[in-house]
This record gives structure tokens, sequence and C-alpha cells, in this order.
């Protein structure tokens, strides 16, 4: 592993344990080289996935994305990195383990919406003016009165 700090090839694990969720390996290191400690964490990657976006682009699968997505949806809201964790790797796993090689942008879009309005209703709402491009005020208000009316069945 390579030292963030030095750049030095040769790291030495000094501590391994698993992450709470037991979905990665949380190792510290330290460089032979500068002697700075780190740390990384493994995950298991059950297979390529790309993704496909819209104008038929692709690009791999990166858990970071929706990781930075669901943070940001969450932003200033009571919820736990934890819930925030379990979710983004709950997603993961359905992506891996779908057994197809490319998954539509439109359907991790949805997976991600649907998991947000499972842990905040405001999270879920803040993504889904994004991933759905409001332009209008409009667009809110209608949005949020379908998710008061599910909420409230």
């Amino acid at each position: 592993m390579r030292c963030p700090f030095c750049a030095n090839d040769d790291s030495q694990v000094k501590d391994s344990r698993p992450t709470e969720d037991a979905t990665s390996i949380r190792r510290r290191r330290q460089c032979s080289s500068c002697g700075a400690r780190f740390t990384t964490f493994e995950r298991v990657q059950l297979r390529e996935v790309t993704i496909v976006k819209s104008g038929d682009r692709r690009e791999p699968f990166d858990r970071s994305k929706i990781e930075q997505s669901v943070a940001l949806a969450c932003r200033k809201r009571d919820v736990d990195q934890e819930r925030i964790d379990r979710l983004v790797s709950g997603i993961q796993r359905q992506v891996e383990t779908a057994g197809e090689p490319e998954i539509p942008s439109s359907k991790l879009g949805e997976m991600v919406m649907d998991g947000l309005k499972q842990i905040d209703t405001v999270a879920y709402i803040r993504f889904a003016s994004v991933y759905r491009d409001f332009s209008e005020a409009r667009d809110f208000e209608e949005f949020a009165s379908t998710v008061q009316e599910a909420a409230q069945d």
C-alpha cells in the first residue's frame, strides 16, 4: 500500500479488525520509510459492474459517489453515519449480486431513493430534487405532498 505522505510503496500492517457492520476490514498501517501511520479499509468486491448513464455513457460502479450523494442529502439531519454506511453497503450488495454486468443509472438512483425514504423523508426529498431535476418550487410541493400522503397511509 502506497504511503499517502511520502508515496513509498512499502508499509506494514500494525492492526486489523472488522468494521462495526462487518462489511470491511480496517487496517492501521505504518510506512517503512517515513514512519507515518494511516488507515485503510478493505471491502469485498464481488464483480465489476458498469453504470450506464444517460446518452449511453458508461463508467465503473463507484461506491464513493453514492456515499457522497447520500451524505449530502443527509447533511444537517439527525442521521447516524452508521445508517448511511449500512444503506450504501446494502445498495452495493444489491448491485453486485444482481448478476448483471451493467445497470442503468436510473435504477441505481431509485435504489438510493428507496433507501433514503426509509431513513429520513427530508433527505429523500433532497436527493429526489437533484435526481429528478426539480426546476421550480411547484415541483418540490408536488413531490413533498405525495411523500406526505404516503406517510399518512
